[in-house]
């Protein structure tokens, strides 16, 4: 990774349109800046989506790149943000093996340890959940790996909110909604 490349996050809001996914990804590729994580949701804001969209870049890229989004004529808003912007959280999922986990207690102190939760336990499997940042959710994986005990892993993409009180979007709205009532 060049040292001048770091981890920025994009918030876009677009109506909920066929398509308009695929266009916001086409910017990245060709850019050729590749996407970390993606993740779409529903927004607070009736009929609005947010997407929550992780990529290495330099700023002078990410800017341009949130630029090429923001022409896009189904997206609302786009903005990108720092690590300190923003509030951030994944979830991890760990499939473990019960056998395993029967077997050694220090399996049970470490998921505890890691304040991550187990969600079910049956004969072949459980199943233990973490949310946190990725470093917590790494760090649990490590350790669990160490045990021998995984069978399957997956982390969600990143979910974030802005550190403001309200979706930099909302005030994007009524300024685009006083402006039409003026025409």
């Amino acid at each position: 990774m060049e040292e001048n490349k770091k981890l920025y996050t994009l918030l876009v809001y677009s109506e909920n349109i066929a398509g308009i996914l695929n266009q916001i990804t086409a910017v990245f590729t060709r850019r050729q800046v590749n996407i970390e994580s993606l993740n779409v949701s529903a927004s607070s804001i009736p009929g609005v989506h947010k997407y929550t969209i992780t990529a290495w870049s330099d700023e002078d890229q990410i800017v341009k790149i949130t630029k090429q989004i923001e022409k896009k004529i189904d997206v609302v808003k786009a903005t990108w943000f720092t690590d300190d912007q923003l509030f951030i959280r994944e979830t991890g999922l760990y499939k473990l093996s019960t056998e395993l986990v029967l077997q050694n207690p220090e399996i049970s102190r470490t998921i505890r340890r890691h304040d991550a939760t187990m969600t079910e336990v049956n004969p072949t499997y459980v199943i233990v959940m973490k949310s946190g940042n990725t470093n917590d959710i790494l760090s649990l994986y490590r350790s669990l790996n160490d045990f021998g005990c995984v069978l399957q892993y997956t982390r969600s993409g990143r979910i974030a909110v802005t550190r403001s009180t309200q979706e930099q979007v909302s005030e994007f709205l009524k300024q685009r909604e006083t402006e039409h009532k003026s025409l």
